[in-house]
């Protein structure tokens, strides 16, 4: 199958210019980016006044969490609202995580997402759902507790999430440590040791409220990075979430070790966790993706929300309005998360020979009119509704706005239900 996209601004993301050509579609890849007169398409698509760019990443969720959005919002601390949220996760079954994955996908989907990794239990669940609705994902085995618990976990979830996955490519598994709070030394090795086995990578929850970090100094006389670096934890290519309180000190063993920071603005304001100084990660070397986290503590799943306060932040906590601009923003969403994932290789950039991974953006409208700037208008004026068709490996899951895998109104109302019976167990 040969497709062709006509007439587009184009945002290869390989640097910060901008060109008006096609692209064209064959298979899963893509077979160029400009012009190709001699390229014979089977579906044309004239996207005259759209602007595409690589298919958001999104480095850090918990899909599922859907099911608890909008609830229990104003807890005082993260350990408050987690104790809230923890007792409620354990109610969930396999139909409700399917039902609430179904959900997330959706939502990133008509946000112009089409890769995410999600850390979160009864993962096989997520898969199923995401190879329904044609997104590509690095899911997590997740680990929590001590050593026993994470052989148990080995034991008994990855198989079920193998099953899941069967021959299909959009898939990954990642080993997804929660926290230095939540999992014990041992279970932090075992996980280390699964990924180094199956040639994969580890992520974690790390450094996310500065309680955190004086817990891990009292607890073990050392910082969280330092901690896991004692650990040999980035023995292992390595990504961490939020990483808001990172030390100076603690920079350097990142570097040496190619670890990268997915920020998460809008959950680290939401909790009053505190604000990641990525522009300062950014002058150390360092590799910034962005992130949603869960739909619980954002509360939607949009990139283009996080670009927009991932920028504004940097913007007046550094009171530098040149400490992030608008291009380096969208690099974090497209090829910085590719990096993290170490899908580099595959996707973050429009170009001949990459999976077809594209997202295209309608910005002729009130809300980023004049453009001037497509990269401006992307980071500071655009949002959900103006997403108008995504590819993911060369399949269409929205056109016109329109999800093509999946049924929005069903989803919905499947939802409601799941959420009414364990909000009320």
């Amino acid at each position: 199958m040969k497709t062709l996209l006509k007439n587009l601004t184009i945002l290869t993301m390989l640097n910060d210019s901008f060109f008006l050509g096609d692209i064209g579609i064959e298979d899963k890849k893509i077979a160029f980016v400009g012009s190709n007169p001699s390229f014979k398409a089977d579906i044309t698509y004239d996207m005259s006044g759209k602007v595409a760019l690589p298919g958001l990443v999104n480095g850090h969720t918990h899909l599922a969490m859907t099911l608890l959005r909008n609830y229990k919002d104003t807890q005082p601390t993260l350990q408050a609202w987690l104790n809230e949220i923890f007792p409620i996760e354990n109610k969930l079954t396999d139909k409700e995580i399917y039902i609430g994955s179904l959900a997330g996908l959706a939502e990133l989907i008509k946000s112009g997402c089409t890769t995410y990794t999600d850390m979160y239990f009864n993962a096989d669940q997520t898969i199923k759902a995401s190879l329904e609705a044609g997104v590509r994902s690095v899911q997590g085995l997740t680990f929590f507790g001590d050593g026993i618990e994470a052989k148990r976990r080995i034991r008994e979830n990855y198989p079920k999430m193998q099953k899941a996955i069967g021959s299909s490519d959009l898939v990954r598994t990642d080993a997804a440590v929660h926290s230095i709070y939540t999992c014990t030394k041992e279970c932090y090795q075992i996980a280390q040791q699964w990924a180094k086995d199956n040639n994969t990578m580890v992520n974690t929850h790390l450094s996310e409220t500065f309680k955190e970090v004086e817990d891990s100094i009292k607890d073990f006389s050392l910082t969280p990075v330092k901690y896991l670096e004692s650990l040999h934890f980035f023995d292992t290519p390595s990504y961490l979430a939020h990483g808001v309180f990172i030390q100076d000190e603690e920079l350097a063993i990142l570097k040496e070790h190619n670890v990268s920071i997915i920020h998460n603005p809008s959950s680290n304001c939401k909790l009053a966790s505190g604000i990641a100084p990525i522009a300062k990660y950014k002058l150390n070397g360092l590799n910034i993706a962005l992130g949603t986290d869960g739909a619980s503590s954002n509360n939607n799943l949009s990139l283009l929300k996080e670009m927009n306060l991932a920028n504004l932040i940097s913007t007046v906590t550094t009171k530098n309005p040149m400490a992030l601009t608008p291009y380096e923003v969208l690099k974090m969403a497209t090829i910085n998360g590719a990096k993290a994932l170490k899908l580099d290789d595959k996707i973050g950039t429009l170009e001949s020979g990459k999976e077809a991974d594209i997202t295209i953006l309608d910005l002729d409208r009130v809300n980023t009119t004049p453009v001037n700037n497509p990269f401006s208008a992307i980071v500071f004026s655009a949002d959900t509704s103006n997403v108008d068709t995504v590819f993911c490996q060369g399949r269409c899951l929205l056109s016109g706005g329109k999800l093509k895998t999946l049924d929005e109104k069903e989803i919905v109302k499947n939802l409601k239900t799941a959420v009414n019976k364990v909000i009320n167990l």
